[in-house]
């Protein structure tokens, strides 16, 4: 039998095409959601080192290179660092407290740096007037094993002084709760980051040292994963790096953008905290950002963890998928290059 090739034909065969047109729809809309790999990525501080993760939620880099990125703050690096371990995200932006958890037989490894010096400065009261002035005194930092801490310990090093000893260390917890003990008078000098240096200046506190100033080689935050996450799903690794590669561009080249992202993750509309920020770190950021065993041995060097001394660096880093990026051209196509 014949189908009918009057009105009621045509009607019908419209009708098909649009339940097909509307299946097809849903199906490519499927498959590009399965295609889309969601990586969560935490944060142990608010401070302008999150910049490129912080650009890449702001300007959906994520979405060209097939990921979605979550992005969590968790505070203090040795809670973020437990976090990782446990599975409850897929990779951390964090310093130096992973080389000890690795020490200490966490499955970790460093894919990328961060920024790669100490972005930290020495606040203090008035009455201080130097360094040297912190002898027989205790100091704020933020999380024990951490950043911070490095950082308090390689400079007190550089001045002669004895950390631990000659000065004490308050363990507080995060940038902000630092400033807070300063102006509290529980402590009579600190270490912190931008954008609280600027807080710290409005309050009239003053900085005693720029660390970042001195250039010393550090993961002040670099990027860890899990090696199972490494192992069983690349995809994911490849798609975030191409992503932070390509926000370190972004964060450069249209500040807009990424004083947007600092606004909204600093949570402040004041524009001199965003300003202060982006100054603070932008030149921080390397183009190609690899782990270095350098980098690796200048944390070895202030942990005091009983096996930093026989560490090999290589045990710490995997710089596979940025070279992957250099490459095959990625890098070069990224910036324009021939």
């Amino acid at each position: 039998m014949k189908l009918s090739s009057g009105p009621g034909s045509f009607k019908l065969k419209s009708l098909v095409r649009m339940f097909l047109a509307v299946f097809l729809l849903a199906v490519t809309a499927q498959r590009l959601h399965a295609a889309t790999l969601t990586v969560r990525v935490g944060y142990p501080q608010p401070s302008g080192a999150q910049l490129p993760l912080w650009v890449i939620t702001e300007a959906n880099a994520d979405k060209r290179y097939g990921v979605n990125v979550q992005v969590i703050y968790i505070s203090g690096g040795a809670r973020l660092t437990q976090t990782i371990v446990a599975g409850d995200i897929d990779m951390g932006m964090t310093g130096g407290a992973v080389v000890n958890g690795i020490l200490s037989g966490a499955e970790l490894v460093y894919i990328a740096i961060g920024v790669p010096t100490y972005g930290f400065s020495v606040y203090s009261r008035p009455e201080v007037k130097d360094i040297s002035e912190l002898r027989g005194k205790v100091i704020g930092v933020m999380t024990k094993g951490a950043s911070s801490d490095h950082a308090a310990t390689a400079l007190l090093k550089r001045h002669g002084l004895r950390p631990g000893q000659d000065v004490k260390f308050l363990y507080l917890g995060g940038v902000r709760e630092v400033l807070a003990a300063i102006e509290r008078g529980i402590v009579p000098a600190g270490v912190i980051s931008a954008p609280t240096t600027l807080v710290a200046r409005r309050l009239g506190y003053k900085e005693l040292v720029n660390i970042g100033s001195l250039k010393l080689p550090y993961i002040h935050n670099g990027i860890v994963t899990r090696r199972a996450l490494v192992r069983q799903n690349p995809d994911v690794v490849r798609g975030f790096l191409k992503a932070y590669v390509a926000a370190i561009k972004i964060a450069r080249e249209e500040p807009e953008v990424a004083k947007r992202a600092l606004a909204r993750f600093l949570a402040t509309k004041d524009s001199a905290i965003i300003d202060e920020a982006y100054q603070a770190f932008i030149p921080l950021f390397p183009t190609v950002p690899y782990i270095t065993e350098d980098y690796i041995r200048s944390v070895l060097a202030v942990t005091d963890h009983p096996r930093a001394g026989t560490a090999d660096p290589k045990d710490f880093i995997d710089n596979r998928f940025l070279k992957e990026l250099e490459d095959t051209g990625f890098i070069k196509e990224l910036y324009g290059k021939k």
